[in-house]
């Protein structure tokens, strides 16, 4: 199959991903029980990941268009398996495999940015990226959130990990936000340079949303100027790595701004990292939603907490006694499940 048809046959397989699982649902013994489908789940996984790091490269072509359809497809069903209970050989696996699941969509968004702008109008042939439906679902989830944790429409959001073909940010800047500065970061500059390219072409665009080639821990007062700030959900493919961003968005952003994460749950958890909302010190969670349909990210917003000043000579039980008041918001954490309609 040539790159030119993996849309098509990209959406035909996600069409038929919710039909093929009720399927295999009806044709299971009732004597499998859930362990047996989670060890056969695994196996699948841990099958897909050998034949994917054995590829010679993870650009667009058959046979990487092939195995990720069939990892994606694999993964997309609702399942109560939680991968940090996962034997310690399994959680390298899909370390690894979350990291090569990066590789390749990094090459899938470079590719298909590059053949956006060779046309005339970039801007109007977005829906040539085979999961562009995807990012428009995802992109108007979120939209509905902010607006149902901000009053006010945010005048600057910043993005971090836009990639070549930043659609968070062309989506939400076009479709919901006409009037919102965006701030786009990228520690790739020839991711920067793609999605300039694109957005270079639309006058209008192009005066509100902007690139930056930074590491974002190398940014730190600019975070201030921020309503919003994304955070991509390959940004930080580890804890470790991921945890420390987020430590220092709480340190750099402004009290009272929000934070947009994206997340995984379930078997989803084998293609994108997973955000603990325990690790999210120094906000107050607000939302998780987990949608069921071929939208594969779970959605995590929360609040950069207000200052709070401590005397100077505050003794350690009166520190104590402030942590309920700090920590009262991580447990109320409201999580939907966004079902497909």
């Amino acid at each position: 199959m040539s790159v030119e048809l993996w849309p098509v046959f990209c959406s035909v397989c996600v069409c038929l991903s919710n039909v093929l699982s009720l399927i295999i649902l009806e044709e299971q013994p009732h004597s499998v029980d859930m362990v047996g489908k989670e060890d056969l789940l695994i196996e699948e996984v841990c099958k897909l990941y050998d034949q994917i790091s054995s590829l010679d490269t993870l650009k667009p072509c058959k046979n990487v268009n092939t195995l990720f359809t069939k990892l994606v497809l694999t993964c997309m069903p609702p399942s109560p398996i939680d991968v940090t209970k996962l034997s310690t050989k399994v959680q390298e696996i899909r370390s690894k495999l979350i990291r090569l699941c990066g590789e390749a969509e990094g090459h899938l968004e470079s590719h298909y940015s590059t053949i956006i702008a060779s046309y005339n109008n970039p801007l109007n042939q977005l829906n040539i990226f085979p999961y562009y439906s995807n990012y428009l679902k995802l992109s108007l989830l979120e939209f509905n959130i902010l607006t149902k944790h901000s009053t006010n429409v945010p005048k600057k959001i910043a993005f971090i990990g836009s990639g070549p073909l930043p659609l968070t940010s062309l989506v939400l800047a076009t479709n919901h936000l006409q009037n919102t500065i965006f701030h786009n970061y990228d520690f790739d500059p020839l991711a920067n340079s793609k999605a300039s390219c694109l957005v270079s072409s639309d006058p209008e665009l192009s005066k509100r949303m902007f690139f930056y080639t930074n590491d974002i821990l190398d940014v730190s007062n600019a975070l201030k100027e921020y309503e919003v700030v994304y955070l991509a959900a390959l940004v930080g493919m580890s804890v470790e790595e991921k945890n420390r961003i987020i430590e220092h968005l709480a340190k750099y952003m402004a009290p009272g701004a929000l934070l947009m994460l994206r997340s995984a749950h379930g078997a989803r958890a084998f293609l994108y990292p997973v955000v603990d909302t325990n690790d999210l010190r120094g906000f107050e969670v607000l939302s998780v939603f987990h949608p069921t349909d071929e939208v594969i990210n779970s959605v995590v917003i929360a609040r950069r907490y207000p200052m709070v000043l401590l005397p100077n000579k505050c003794c350690s039980d009166e520190i104590q006694a402030l942590k309920p008041l700090i920590n009262h918001g991580n447990n109320m954490i409201e999580e939907l499940v966004i079902e497909e309609n």
